[in-house]
């Protein structure tokens, strides 16, 4: 989690064009990660595994971006991923994509509020452009993370059930 935040905030100093930065890319993965520990350990987990992405990710955001980014990330990362936890948590028992969809989508848009408003509101650039194609992209991300999602939770399942099986 950790290394998702601090590549991102490293990567969204970067522009690809006038809608898009490199950092649009590498964070959608920490919704991922959020959602494969809820999952599996559920949402007290999930939480202290944010808690502590957030800390360290935050104080380590300092040496790679500028204070405004650190902070914008820090408060746009923890809010996002609360939110992912609670509305995943809340799904988990329906059909095994709509969690992590549902979840994704809601909190991409939260974090690219408090972010892209926080970072770089009042300063020049087509930031608000930047915006708006990063949460692009943090959605069709989102979406393409559903198949590493199955995969994962598939192995993770088949694991439980050979587990129970050899425990029998």
């Amino acid at each position: 989690m950790v290394a998702v935040v601090l590549a991102s905030n490293y990567l969204v100093q970067f522009s690809i064009n006038d809608w898009l930065t490199w950092g649009a890319f590498s964070y959608p993965v920490a919704f991922l990660v959020s959602d494969l520990i809820n999952r599996r350990f559920g949402p007290g987990q999930a939480r202290r595994v944010a808690w502590l992405g957030f800390a360290v990710a935050v104080a380590a955001s300092v040496a790679v971006a500028p204070v405004r980014i650190a902070a914008a990330s820090g408060l746009a990362f923890i809010a996002s991923q609360l939110l992912d936890i609670g509305v995943f948590h809340r799904l988990r028992q329906g059909r095994w994509w709509k969690a992590p969809l549902v979840a994704t989508v809601i909190a991409a848009v939260l974090d690219s509020i408090v972010f892209w408003g926080i970072a770089f509101a009042g300063t020049e650039g087509p930031w608000i452009t930047w915006a708006l194609g990063d949460l692009g992209v943090k959605l069709a991300v989102g979406v393409f993370m559903l198949l590493p999602f199955r995969l994962l939770i598939g192995q993770s399942l088949a694991r439980a059930a050979s587990n129970q099986a050899g425990a029998a």
